[in-house]
């Protein structure tokens, strides 16, 4: 595209909209403005175009401005119907005069009837080349008008969450091509995970975008998406779809997802069911063994079927015994791991919290085992008021059991 041509025929210049979908509702909620230009060929992105630092800041600024005019004109022609309108804008160029000709523009409109509540800003941290935080205080200052403000295109490389927390976003947007390769390695989910506990803990709505398949949607459901956003729901389009358009596919869609997490949730019962069983009769058979070695040693004969390591804590994390672990097919005791403290990990001490007063085991949430790097699950049980048995059950056990992912 030569951006030339386009700044010589800005009436070719115009807005398509993309429809984002609400997971409470299932019905779209807003509209992502993209730019669009009329070639010879037919209608192209211009998103190289705004893409592209070697166009001149004036020009991007220029088409950006007119796309942006088209869209909110449209807009305001609507009767009675209000979605977030989500225009992307570059940071760089927005630091240039402090988005004054930004503002402006919204203030325009505003005067003709649009609330600025319904603007969403988007903004690409990863290419910001300057000072973080003066773009912070300024989505600061953006925000006292009532526009909200998205970070786009977190997944799509190594995102810097500490970054995103400084710009304190209302919406992230996360992108999920990554999801359409045969192999997503676990880093990825993890790193998504991470970006989720970061929304909740900076009141940030996530929104995944660049979904193309019914897993995509499910794996954006299951992860705390509230807003959906891809080709599978809807294409760019230069007319609004209807508000309702898939309310009854995802309605189903959705009954689909929650039939299935209900399963593998009842499927997790039971397996923490059948442990909490299983070690209460074992424990019970081996009463009167009082070396906690010994017991391990005894304990994965008993369960070599499920695990391939075994050990107990205290309840201040201290290891009271070595590790018994399976390598090879054959289990060994490491003694090296006695009084090494684990109170430092994600929830322990919680969970001893938990089984002392329950008086009950727990199955914990899937991770990557830090030295076999095997995703893994652990099922804990508390043997008495000051001493907890640990089993790491294997890859192996939780794919027989549907309990992998």
């Amino acid at each position: 595209m030569d951006a030339l041509d386009v700044m010589a025929n800005l009436q070719q210049v115009f807005p398509y909209y993309q429809a984002i979908f609400s997971a409470d509702e299932h019905c779209v909620i807003g509209y992502e403005v993209l730019g669009r230009y009329q070639s010879e060929t037919g209608v192209v992105s211009l998103g190289p175009f705004f893409h592209d630092d070697t166009i001149p800041e004036e020009f991007r600024l220029e088409v950006d401005e007119v796309v942006t005019k088209k869209a909110l004109d449209y807009f305001l022609s609507l009767d009675d119907y209000t979605p977030l309108i989500f225009l992307n804008r570059d940071a760089n160029l927005l630091m240039l005069d402090r988005a004054d000709s930004f503002l402006q523009l919204l203030l325009q409109y505003e005067t003709r009837g649009l609330s600025l509540e319904r603007i969403v800003l988007e903004i690409n941290e990863q290419h910001f080349k300057g000072d973080l935080d003066q773009l912070s205080h300024l989505l600061t200052y953006i925000r006292t008008y009532g526009v909200k403000i998205a970070v786009d295109n977190i997944g799509e490389h190594s995102s810097n969450l500490e970054r995103i927390g400084v710009l304190s976003p209302d919406i992230l947007k996360i992108d999920l091509r990554q999801l359409r390769k045969t192999s997503v390695h676990q880093a990825y989910q993890d790193i998504v995970y991470s970006i989720s506990l970061l929304a909740r803990k900076i009141g940030a709505t996530l929104l995944y975008e660049d979904i193309e398949t019914s897993f995509q949607l499910q794996y954006a459901w299951r992860n705390g998406g509230r807003y959906y956003q891809g080709y599978y729901l809807a294409k760019p389009s230069p007319e609004l779809v209807p508000r309702d358009m898939l309310k009854e596919r995802l309605r189903q869609e959705c009954h689909h997802f929650i039939q299935q997490e209900k399963k593998k949730l009842e499927t997790l019962y039971h397996i923490s069911e059948q442990f909490q069983q299983r070690l209460t009769a074992l424990l019970a058979k081996y009463k009167k063994v009082t070396d906690f070695n010994e017991l391990i040693s005894l304990l994965a004969n008993e369960l070599n079927d499920v695990c391939f390591r075994i050990y107990v804590c205290d309840e201040d994390g201290f290891q009271q015994s070595a590790n018994m672990f399976k390598r090879n097919g054959r289990w060994e005791l490491e003694p090296q791991y006695y009084m090494k403290n684990w109170s430092w990990r994600p929830y322990f001490l919680e969970n001893i919290i938990r089984m002392r007063s329950r008086k009950r085991g727990i199955l914990s949430d899937l991770y990557a085992d830090i030295e076999t790097g095997e995703t893994i699950r652990t099922y804990s049980y508390p043997i008495d008021d000051r001493h907890y048995l640990f089993i790491d059950l294997s890859y192996n056990y939780l794919f027989e059991h549907d309990v992998h992912y």
